[in-house]
Order: structure tokens, then C-alpha cells, then sequence
């Protein structure tokens, strides 16, 4: 008689299987496919180690199994990806939220005030600007995609976290009305140089190109938030934006030349260029 396929067993097997077919997070990544599998948490998993598993369950844990090892996302076949310690929804229709860009939340939520109003252009799966509404309750935010797709996972996620946002259409600057100003702009947009991403790993490769192609130098989309932001900022109002590791020198040189009083780039845990802070100036008192 064959030995039974535990989860402990599967875990261990498939942990080598994606170490051979060099998968990111090996064993991570096995335990969220099982967990998601059996339509249970990854502590759950190891309550249940000796568990035998039966013909319908090995047969889903097998499907994803080779799903990953042909390049598909861990967090599109399993459907979610924790942000700022929340599940967001994700598939193909959006990025997947990356960890590094926490830190451009965090840069976010530093500049908003109690009661302020924030922006989020190429809002995504809505991960910032969900985030920023959670974290600030009292804050009015507004979140915009060009994409139709992207906007509907985004309102998903609003619902199944319970974040009231503003969603809106348009490409850019082109979806906020009116002339409201915004105490915080941020934004991570398309910013992979054209030349680079033939290069990206196939499991990226599969994610929407428009969220990822910034044009020749990666500038193109960057340049236009720069360039609209002002007019957009209250006095003292930040813009926050993620960006590549190039635009080092660049991105905070164009926003003091639009403007800014001040522009910074910060560096991730990694120590490569992430994202840039630019500030306006404060309004003047009267003498």
C-alpha cells in the first residue's frame, strides 16, 4: 500500500519540487497553494500535518502546483496577496502588491493629517489608497486607474475590507473634476524602462503591462504626475511616488524643476532607490 499524502508530506515534496524548478519561496509558496487548496489558513495546515488528503483535494493542490512551476503568480492562483497586513484580492486584471511598497504608504500616511484629503493615481487592486483610508478613517481619499478591470478589483476590495474611497475613471489627472486640492498625491505608476522588460521574470511578465511600462526611460508616466501635481497640492502638500532604481537623480530633479520646495529619494531595506518625496512650499502668513 502506497504511503498516504499528508500535509506535511506535500509540503515537504512540493518545497523541493519548486527548489528544482527554481520558484521564489519554495516552501512559502507551497504552503499558501495547499492552504488555498483546502480553502484553510497556513496555521491550519500544521494543526492538520498527518491529515490525509483526498482524490478531489490532491487533485486541486496538483493543478496549482503546476500552474506555479509554469510561471503564474503565487498570488493570482491563490487569489489574494496581504498588504500592510490586510488580503487584497488580485488576479491578472492588476499588480500584485509588493512589500516594498509599504514604505511608500508609510511616506504617505506621514504627510496626511487627521482629516486630510489623499489621492491615488494608478490605484490598482486600491492596496494605497484602501490602506490610507483604513489607517485614516477620517480621511477623504480619491483613487483613480484608467483601467476599467483594475477599478473593479479595486471596488472589491473596498467592500470586502470595508474602506470607503472615491473611485474614478480616467487617465490620470484627466479623472479628478473640478479643482480640488489634496494634502497627499501618491502613486506607484508604470515605472520599468521599455528595454528592461523582456528581462523581468516570466512570473511579472505575466502581470499587465500597462501597469508596468514607463516608456523609454521609465519617465513617461512619471513625468506627467510631476508635472500636474501642483496644481493639485495644497501648500506644504506632498507628492509620494515609487519608483526605479535609475530614476535616482532624476525624479526629484523634475519635481523641484516643477516646482517643489523640496524633493527626496529614499532607499528601501535593500538600499536601492525606491521612491521619491517631494514637498511644496508652505503658504506664507501675511506680514
Amino acid at each position: 500500500m502506497s504511503e498516504a499524502w499528508t500535509t506535511l508530506r506535500l509540503i515537504a515534496w512540493t518545497q523541493d519540487f519548486f527548489s528544482r524548478k527554481a520558484v521564489d519561496a519554495p516552501r512559502l509558496t507551497a504552503e499558501l497553494l495547499l492552504a488555498h487548496a483546502l480553502s484553510c489558513d497556513r496555521v491550519r495546515l500544521y494543526l492538520d500535518f498527518d491529515k490525509p488528503l483526498g482524490e478531489p483535494e490532491l487533485a486541486r493542490f496538483r493543478d496549482l502546483v503546476r500552474r506555479r512551476a509554469e510561471g503564474e503568480p503565487t498570488a493570482y492562483l491563490a487569489g489574494k496577496k496581504e498588504f500592510f497586513g490586510r488580503p487584497f484580492r488580485v488576479d491578472p486584471r492588476v499588480l500584485v502588491p509588493r512589500p516594498e511598497t509599504e514604505l511608500l504608504l508609510e511616506a504617505a500616511l506621514a504627510a496626511l493629517p487627521a482629516g486630510g484629503r489623499a489621492l491615488d493615481l494608478c490605484t490598482g487592486s486600491g492596496c494605497l489608497a484602501l490602506s490610507l483610508a483604513l489607517e485614516r478613517p477620517g480621511a477623504r481619499v480619491v483613487a483613480t486607474d484608467v483601467s476599467e478591470d483594475a477599478l473593479a478589483v479595486a471596488r472589491e476590495n473596498a467592500a470586502a475590507l470595508g474602506a470607503v474611497v472615491e473611485l474614478a475613471s480616467g487617465d490620470l489627472w484627466a479623472a479628478v473634476h473640478g479643482d480640488e486640492r489634496f494634502d497627499v498625491v501618491v502613486s506607484n505608476p508604470p515605472y520599468i524602462p521599455a528595454k528592461e522588460l523582456a528581462g523581468l521574470s516570466r512570473e511579472v511578465r505575466r502581470e499587465p503591462c500597462i501597469a508596468l511600462d514607463g516608456g523609454e526611460d521609465g519617465l513617461a508616466v512619471l513625468r506627467r504626475i510631476v508635472a500636474g501635481a501642483p496644481a493639485r497640492l495644497v501648500p506644504g502638500g506632498a507628492l509620494c511616488l515609487e519608483m526605479h532604481e535609475s530614476h535616482l537623480d532624476a525624479l526629484p530633479r523634475l519635481c523641484r524643476e516643477a516646482g517643489f520646495a523640496s524633493a527626496e529619494a529614499r532607499r528601501d531595506l535593500a538600499g536601492l532607490p525606491r521612491l521619491t518625496v517631494a514637498v511644496m512650499a508652505a503658504r506664507e502668513d501675511p506680514a
